[in-house]
């Protein structure tokens, strides 16, 4: 009888271990969790505070105002600014109805706070918001009927 030729077993190949990837993908899915984590914290903690924000400065309507073009103040600097201004207000803009506040008393408060601005002043973010913060003060004091909640700048233009 023939002898069967000797097959010799192939010598097992040596495996990798898969613990160190295994390790880098519960790395990443940890990563991945706490970042999912920390962003719904973030999102619930910034939820009240926007909810108190736009509670408090509800605009209910807009009033278009004509654009306005004043002098500005400077020693040595004469310049002007050409500003279009809308403004906020709580209550609903009725059709038909008579406006209650006269436009001249509203331009009026207006025109006398721009007056009194730089060109230096009002070429910084800063002072636009502090702008923004004197006009709402003024129309609050001469028109209070309005009952103004934001000013919005539609066109701002410093001339030197």
């Amino acid at each position: 009888m023939a002898e069967a030729p000797k097959v010799e077993a192939a010598a097992p190949k040596k495996s990798r271990s898969k613990l160190p990837l295994i390790l880098i993908g519960a790395v990443v899915l940890v990563g991945l969790a706490g970042a999912g984590w920390f962003w719904h914290r973030h999102s619930l903690a910034a939820a009240p505070a926007e909810q108190q924000k736009t509670s408090a400065t509800e605009v209910k309507s807009v009033m278009h105002l004509e654009n306005f073009v004043v002098n500005l103040q400077g020693a040595t600097d004469s310049g002007y600014l050409r500003v279009g201004i809308d403004l906020g207000v709580a209550a609903e803009a009725k059709e038909g109805e008579k406006q209650a506040t006269p436009p001249g008393r509203l331009r009026d408060a207006i025109l006398t706070v721009l007056g009194t601005r730089t060109v230096d002043e009002l070429l910084t973010p800063e002072g636009k918001a502090k702008l923004k913060q004197d006009l709402l003060q003024a129309i609050d004091d001469r028109a209070p009927e309005i009952d103004c909640k934001e000013i919005y700048f539609t066109e701002f233009l410093v001339q030197r």
